[in-house]
């Protein structure tokens, strides 16, 4: 019986989570991202309430923002909800990139969308699909990446190898070594991913970049893999194992991990999973290969939830929201000496709908970015 009632509330855990997300984000769609440019101006991309695609730079570290500038989509719907949202990222010689999910006819499909400018931004590309396929099935939840050498990669999320019995969806990737002009064929980095949590992506100090995604392991264990793939290229190492909660579940959590680069090496992850009936938060240490280090750490609060990491220096920072039933609240775990130890500190709170909390780095400098419903809230961490 106590198992049974353990197994209860870890389930009802994440109802509460998915059904808080579902609340959050029912009236106006605030899944957004932020990075900012070479010249240090911070940009935001998201839906603005007449659900159109929209830029807004802040020259000031996110104090005060300019005017909203709408992106031409065409006739595109863009899918900006949870861990399934636009993004944006900074290239080299004045490249910008812009991705989207535009969802398809059947339920949970889509196609992978992308805007790309070669002038800073002043101007932007009319949109384009990334992947070669187009069956009419799921191709979403992308994340994108330049590696040390310039060349773009976009990763995605795709059932296109799906047969009765097969466990998950699949991790795909496109590359392209002008910028996004243009892209090489479809390829698959691993078989039996999660459907619909996030990929977690950090440069690698091979110059290439690091992965990590929730993955179906036999059993329908949902836990976490690891692989790198190399600059330049569509090659991964194999990819292995790098959390072992052994959580057993028939559906999809919609938490996905962070991944940091580390100055000792090997990466700073984060996850969402749930160990011996017990749901939380936790970080750990990996080595180059995607191994732990240590005992992975549970962030002291039971609720806390879609949690991102960065690092600088020795400087780690964990942040995160958690709902009480009346606020919602943003809450930074911070070490000084790459992990080993950490101290909480409460960076504000909200009882109106918000999206979940990022990090974005300028240069050594971290800061939180969190949008809500009437504002967006920047604040550097490790002053």
């Amino acid at each position: 019986m106590r198992k049974l009632l353990l197994l209860l509330s870890a389930w009802m855990f994440v109802a509460t989570a998915v059904a808080h997300d579902m609340v959050m984000h029912a009236k106006t769609s605030l899944a957004t991202s932020a990075a900012f440019a070479p010249d240090g101006t911070l940009w935001m991309i998201g839906l603005n309430a007449n659900k159109q695609l929209a830029v807004r730079t802040s020259a000031d570290d996110g104090v005060s923002w300019g005017s909203e500038r709408l992106l031409d989509t065409g006739t595109d719907v863009v899918a900006a909800d949870g861990e399934n949202r636009p993004k944006i990222i900074f290239g080299p010689h004045d490249i910008i990139v812009v991705t989207y999910t535009q969802p398809l006819a059947k339920p949970y499909t889509g196609e992978i969308r992308m805007l790309r400018s070669s002038d800073g931004g002043k101007n932007f590309s009319a949109p384009f699909t990334v992947h070669h396929d187009r069956q009419v099935i799921t191709h979403r939840f992308e994340s994108v990446a330049f590696d040390a050498q310039g060349d773009l990669h976009v990763f995605w999320i795709d059932k296109r190898d799906v047969i009765s019995g097969y466990d998950g969806a699949a991790i795909y990737q496109a590359l392209s070594s002008d910028g996004g002009a243009t892209f090489g064929p479809d390829s698959k980095i691993a078989d039996h991913s999660c459907e619909c949590c996030r990929i977690a992506l950090a440069p690698d100090r091979s110059g290439g970049i690091a992965m990590l995604w929730r993955h179906v392991y036999p059993g329908s264990i949902r836990d976490h893999a690891f692989a790198r793939v190399r600059v330049a290229s569509t090659d991964t190492t194999p990819p292995v194992r790098a959390t072992f909660d052994n959580w057993h579940l028939d559906a999809c959590p919609h938490h996905g991990p962070g991944l940091a680069a580390a100055t000792s090496g090997g990466f700073h992850a984060v996850w969402f999973g749930v160990q011996q009936n017990v749901a939380g938060v936790r970080y750990a240490h990996l080595d180059a290969n995607g191994k732990q280090l240590a005992t992975p750490l549970v962030v002291p609060d039971r609720g806390a939830e879609h949690a991102v990491v960065a690092a600088s220096g020795k400087d780690v920072f964990v942040v995160w929201r958690s709902f009480d039933g009346a606020k919602t609240q943003l809450t930074v775990w911070s070490s000084k000496d790459e992990g080993r130890f950490f101290v909480t500190h409460v960076l504000s709170s909200t009882q109106g709908e918000s999206d979940h909390p990022q990090l974005v780095q300028k240069g050594d400098r971290v800061f939180a970015f969190w949008r809500r419903a009437n504002d967006v809230f920047v604040e550097r961490l490790g002053q």
